[in-house]
C-alpha cells in the first residue's frame, strides 16, 4: 500500500508537509514588495492588505507580528544592527488546519524605464479587490501578449472599459491631476503610495470610466506595481504621448514616499 502523503518531485522524494502547504497556498492571498537595504515602502499598507484579505477569505485575524518576523527571518535581519539586503519579497497566507504565513525572497527587480506596450484583452479578475493566488488566467494572458511583442496585458470589460493590468494598475496624468479607471480592480500598494504622494504635493486624483481611445490625448499614461512606476507608450495599435517631464513628476510622487524599517508597528 502506498502512503498517499508521499510526493515525488523531479524524481526525488519531497517532504509531504511542505508540499501539502505549498499546494494549499493555491487558495490564499499574497502581497509583493521590493526591499532595499532591509527597508520597504508602505509596510503598514501591506499588513493592512493581508489583514483584510485574511478576514474575508478565512474569517479570522492575521498575526501581523508573525508576518513581520517571517519577513525579517527570510531576509536575515535578526541580529543585524542596521541595513540589510536588497530583495523581492512575497508574503502568502493560506490555511492547512490553521493559518500559515509563507514568505519568499528572490533577487531584487527594478522597474523598466522604457515606455511599456500593452495589449488589451477582455477579462475581469474574480474578487479583483483581493490579491489572491488564483492567477492562472492572468499568467496565461501575460504570456500570450508577451509572445505577441507586448509587455503587459490590459484587462477590459466586453464593452472596452479598462479596469487594470494583469499585474499592474493603470493611470493617466493630464498635467494637473491623475485619473484612475472607474472599474473593479485591485487597489495596489504602489497605487496607494502614489495617491499619498499626490496628496502631499497637492495634486488631485479621481476615478473615471476609461477606454483605450480615451488615452490618446493624455501627456502621460503609466502603470504601477511593486516594482514602481513606468510610462506606457502604446496600447494595441494606439501610440500614446510620453511627456518626459510629466512622467518624471509621476515617478517623483511615488519615489518621494519614504522607506521604512521592517519592524512591528
Amino acid at each position: 500500500m502506498i502512503d498517499i502523503e508521499r510526493t515525488v518531485i523531479d524524481g526525488k522524494l519531497a517532504e509531504a508537509p511542505e508540499v501539502t502547504l505549498a499546494v494549499s497556498a493555491r487558495y490564499g492571498h499574497f502581497t509583493a514588495m521590493q526591499v532595499r537595504q532591509g527597508r520597504v515602502r508602505g509596510l503598514d499598507r501591506h499588513l493592512d492588505r493581508l489583514d483584510r484579505a485574511t478576514e474575508e477569505l478565512f474569517g479570522r485575524p492575521l498575526d501581523r507580528g508573525l508576518v513581520v518576523d517571517s519577513i525579517r527571518s527570510v531576509l536575515g535581519l535578526e541580529g543585524r544592527p542596521g541595513g540589510g539586503p536588497d530583495a523581492s519579497v512575497r508574503v502568502y497566507v493560506c490555511e492547512v488546519a490553521k493559518l500559515h504565513v509563507l514568505v519568499t525572497a528572490t533577487a531584487p527587480v527594478e522597474v523598466s524605464t522604457a515606455p511599456q506596450s500593452l495589449r488589451s484583452v477582455r477579462y475581469q479578475r474574480f474578487l479583483p479587490h483581493i490579491k489572491h493566488t488564483g492567477g492562472f488566467p492572468q499568467g496565461y494572458l501575460g504570456r500570450r501578449v508577451e509572445a505577441e511583442g507586448f509587455d503587459e496585458a490590459l484587462l477590459t470589460t466586453d464593452d472596452g472599459v479598462i479596469s487594470e493590468g494583469s499585474i499592474t494598475n493603470l493611470g493617466c496624468f493630464d498635467g494637473s491631476r491623475v485619473i484612475w479607471p472607474d472599474a473593479p480592480m485591485l487597489h495596489g500598494i504602489t497605487m496607494q503610495l502614489m495617491e499619498a504622494g499626490l496628496t502631499r504635493a497637492g495634486v488631485p486624483y479621481e476615478s473615471r470610466v476609461l477606454r483605450v481611445e480615451d488615452l490618446r490625448d493624455f501627456p502621460a499614461v503609466f502603470v504601477t506595481n511593486s516594482r514602481g512606476v513606468a510610462p506606457v507608450g502604446r496600447i494595441d495599435d494606439v501610440k500614446l504621448k510620453v511627456d518626459e517631464r510629466a512622467v518624471g513628476r509621476l515617478i517623483g510622487y511615488f519615489e518621494g514616499m519614504p522607506w521604512g524599517e521592517i519592524h512591528h508597528s
